[in-house]
């Protein structure tokens, strides 16, 4: 687990102005990696970057012209090695690490003239990039780490046994899809599933009426471990190397209809959206806290999943905000209408314990694995992460400031996810945005 160190320092400013406004996502204290496509078509391929203030700044150019030094140049075989999954499984996620920080040095308003001028044409605006997947994802595992999401879902259908016996021993999770994951910006299309919402009549193969979103916390594996090996919750961050936002897209009436025996498939694997930024888990070090605190009647966690450090700092202290846009507000120039607030902290499970649990039969995990929380609910209502929560399965609709409801999401409707760390003594840092819009589905 990272100690908080002198790149933490909120006294830091960079010489980039747009990174000093105190409330920007990507101060120098932050520097996400992402990857982007340059505006130049003699290039074609993407490149490694990090993000700050209102620009993104290329690495891959920075080492190709040698504004690091020669420390790097084994990362320029190729261009097409120049990304995160290559680098951390080549070269070790620390290779990862030492590039952000000599990128800090860079952007810091303490670096030489002659430095300031080299790198100032590195850096790009952020808004005229697109981005691209910021890891190379093998696979794809989601969690279910939220007690209240998991009671409030559990209620709607078992209203006499909510919470299943199992939940408080064992961190519950299935295998997604990683084809189907996107970056933020990335249109959905509506999917087409079986449905079976009158019990009597047969099923029906029809567009997804119950589309539904879920704010969720990822975090990308930067170092693996043998297959038929399993990961210490005591060393399990050290195979942790950062994490994004995402949103885990749902259909419903799909999902109640397929679920049993085996859980989600087809009302989860069609799409999942993630912002293109990944910030490191040293970055996150000011933000730890400690792990969920149990009720006394708890049991706690068995000694695989126990360890004292992962108690007193394996958490996260991240705000998660959701916000709708539909098709009318945007014609009418309403803005996006936030929908719930949360927070990560209130997960029953570490991603330590998440990481751990995953190995702890030997799976062999891989460097770029993503690994989702589940949905990221608190106590309150307004911190439900998502529409089968908020409107109680569309029962409660939700009343939008253009006049419409919402029970379940509709076409045109676009969904923007955020999230961001503060804490007195040490600088903001933020997450960026995670949107996606809903597409009617093919006719």
């Amino acid at each position: 687990m990272y100690e908080i160190n002198e790149t933490h320092d909120p006294e830091l400013r960079s010489w980039v102005e747009s990174a000093n406004d105190p409330g920007t996502d990507f101060p120098i204290q932050n520097l996400p990696f992402c990857v982007f496509w340059p505006d130049d078509e003699e290039e074609g391929h993407p490149r490694l970057a990090v993000a700050i203030g209102d620009k993104v700044f290329d690495l891959f150019g920075a080492i190709r012209e040698c504004l690091f030094g020669h420390g790097f140049d084994d990362l320029l075989f190729d261009v097409d090695m120049c990304e995160p999954t290559f680098i951390s499984n080549v070269f070790g996620p620390e290779a990862l690490l030492h590039l952000r920080l000599a990128a800090m040095a860079a952007l810091a308003d303490s670096a030489s003239a002659t430095t300031i001028k080299a790198a100032q044409h590195l850096l790009v605006p952020m808004n005229s990039v697109e981005f691209e997947m910021p890891f190379s994802i093998s696979d794809y595992t989601d969690f279910y780490c939220s007690i209240f999401h998991a009671t409030n879902v559990g209620a709607m259908f078992r209203p006499d046994n909510p919470l299943l016996p199992n939940y408080k021993y064992v961190p519950i999770g299935y295998h997604g899809r990683a084809s189907s994951i996107v970056v933020s910006g990335t249109d959905i299309k509506r999917p087409h599933g079986q449905n079976r919402s009158d019990a009597e009549k047969p099923p029906v193969f029809i567009p997804a009426k119950s589309l539904d979103y879920e704010m969720e916390l990822g975090f990308f594996v930067g170092r693996g471990n043998e297959m038929g090996t399993a990961i210490p919750i005591g060393a399990a961050e050290e195979h942790i190397f950062g994490v994004c936002l995402v949103n885990d897209w749902s259909a419903r009436d799909i999902q109640a209809w397929e679920y049993q025996p085996l859980g989600p498939f087809l009302a989860k694997n069609f799409a999942t959206t993630i912002s293109p930024f990944v910030v490191t888990m040293e970055a996150l070090a000011p933000f730890r806290t400690k792990a969920f605190e149990r009720d006394p009647d708890d049991p706690q966690p068995l000694d695989y999943l126990n360890d004292e450090q992962n108690q007193k700092f394996g958490g996260l202290d991240i705000n998660l905000e959701v916000y709708i846009q539909t098709e009318k507000m945007r014609s009418e120039n309403i803005e996006p209408h936030i929908l719930s607030r949360s927070n990560t902290k209130d997960l029953y499970w570490t991603v330590g314990q998440m990481l751990t649990h995953h190995a702890s039969n030997g799976c062999n995990l891989q460097t770029g694995d993503l690994i989702a929380s589940g949905t990221v609910s608190g106590r309150e209502k307004s911190e439900r992460g998502c529409l089968l929560e908020l409107t109680w399965r569309g029962t409660e609709p939700i009343d939008l400031p253009s006049g419409e409801q919402r029970r379940f999401l509709e076409d045109g409707d676009e969904v923007i996810m955020k999230g961001y760390c503060e804490r007195d003594g040490f600088r903001r840092i933020g997450f960026g945005e995670c949107r996606g819009r809903v597409l009617p589905a093919d006719q």
